[in-house]
């Protein structure tokens, strides 16, 4: 290593030593700081490690801690990222809080969350073992564009690491769109005979690559996920090497469900779930991991920021959760249907940098269904509470349940007067972040690491 690296990993750690002692934070500064003084230090900081990166649109943050939590159960030393800081200065910093673990005798890990659009930054220096891409849908449409630009820019990141094997969705039709030079191999799912359906009209990504018909499902999971054939030619699902082969339960809280015949269990809810965890099983098979030690991966994760994290405010129950497009705010609206008890709803729009400046992705969010259930308030906060209490009205939320409130400290003030006990709240990125340092100052919860 050059003087100058090692010269920017000793301040970087300074700085992180400092940041978390008086500060609780560090997730992201010091990797700025020593990607100053050395460009190359995430290529320095990450040499010897066997690294595994996750990336798509939805899911990586949970499918990174659940395959953080299997390859433990084989290979217990191991480097993640569990805050989310997913671009190149959060992947530097997560590395420098490692660095001192690494010895030459053993085998370490590094499971890591990467932002899609960052993901050509990263692998110009890391080199990674296998990488797993989870979906995607459109989100950011400011930052992203369309889904096909999303992916290509994964393609591209992926290609600066021909050796890393990509672990990908097979149920998503973009993953088998063009050719690569990375080895792919696919997961997927086969819980359901073949019929013939259409995915639901308002669906991205439903046409032919090869001859730009519209796809058919022999079944459909959700969004364009799924069994799909093209009827005008042979594009269709590629052979899936590993599969959820049964749907045994779902709940508002669990999923319980069969991949490769073998049954497995975990403490988070939605099908959109369990492809995640048949992403983390996909890697342990990967890597060697048996069904059990799998199984034991599932059981150790614990609840992650704002992915149904329940939250205690008096006698209130509040279930958190991060929305940031149509497709993921729709699998959680989805999740109501499970829900036996009633519940009221607060949903929070911010439109900041991390959000993504454009909400126009609300209009495609199924609010209508609120009416299936017996919602006694819908809470309506946010920077961009305007344009939501307006979606709201033209779902037909009426106005004696609709409340709108304009800051975060009346948001929590609204959950203790709640007329249920369950609350269920879908909020944006940075709304997440506000709800929880407000929770954390008024002692609900511990002070998140930012």
């Amino acid at each position: 290593m050059t003087i100058r690296g090692s010269l920017a990993i000793n301040i970087g750690k300074i700085a992180q030593w400092g940041l978390q002692t008086f500060t609780k934070g560090g997730t992201s500064l010091p990797g700025k700081l020593a990607v100053k003084l050395d460009p190359d230090v995430l290529q320095h900081l990450s040499e010897n490690f066997d690294v595994v990166i996750v990336t798509g649109t939805n899911g990586k943050t949970l499918t990174t801690s659940l395959t953080y939590h299997v390859l433990q159960q084989k290979f217990p030393n191991i480097l993640t990222n569990p805050t989310g800081a997913n671009m190149e200065q959060g992947i530097i910093s997560t590395f420098l809080e490692g660095y001192s673990r690494k010895t030459k005798k053993e085998r370490v890990f590094a499971v890591l969350e990467v932002d899609e659009a960052s993901l050509v930054k990263v692998t110009k220096f890391i080199k990674p073992k296998v990488i797993v891409n989870t979906n995607v849908f459109r989100d950011q449409m400011d930052r992203f564009g369309e889904i096909y630009t999303i992916y290509q820019k994964m393609i591209d990141g992926a290609a600066l690491a021909p050796d890393a094997v990509i672990l990908a969705n097979g149920d998503s039709p973009i993953f088998n769109s063009k050719e690569l030079v990375n080895k792919q191999i696919y997961f997927g799912f086969n819980h359901a005979p073949d019929g013939d359906t259409l995915a639901h009209y308002n669906t991205d990504g439903v046409l032919c690559p090869k001859c730009q018909h519209i796809l058919r499902y022999r079944f459909n999971t959700y969004s364009n996920l799924g069994k799909y054939y093209c009827p005008h030619c042979n594009f269709k699902r590629p052979e899936l090497t590993y599969a959820v082969t049964k749907v045994d339960k779902l709940t508002h809280n669990s999923s319980s469900f069969e991949i490769d015949g073998h049954p497995f269990h975990t403490n988070v809810a939605g099908l959109y779930n369990v492809y995640n965890a048949l992403a983390a099983y996909s890697v342990g098979k990967h890597f060697g991991l048996t069904p059990e030690q799998i199984q034991a991966g599932f059981s150790a994760a614990q609840q992650k920021f704002g992915r149904q994290e329940t939250i205690t405010v008096d006698d209130k129950e509040i279930i958190l959760n991060l929305i940031k497009n149509p497709v993921g705010l729709n699998q959680v609206i989805d999740l109501l249907h499970y829900e036996d008890e009633p519940f009221s709803v607060v949903s929070i729009l911010n439109d900041r940098p991390a959000d993504g400046t454009d909400v126009s992705w609300i209009w495609d969010g199924n609010y209508e269904q609120f009416l299936d259930f017996d919602i006694p308030k819908v809470t309506v906060s946010g920077i961009r509470q305007k344009e939501l209490t307006l979606r709201m009205k033209v779902a037909g939320i009426p106005d004696e349940k609709l409340e709108v409130l304009p800051e975060i400290t009346d948001v929590i003030k609204a959950f203790k007067k709640a007329p249920t006990k369950k609350i269920y709240v879908m909020a944006t990125y940075t709304a997440v972040l506000q709800l929880r340092k407000e929770l954390a100052n008024q002692g609900y919860i511990a002070e998140r690491m930012k």
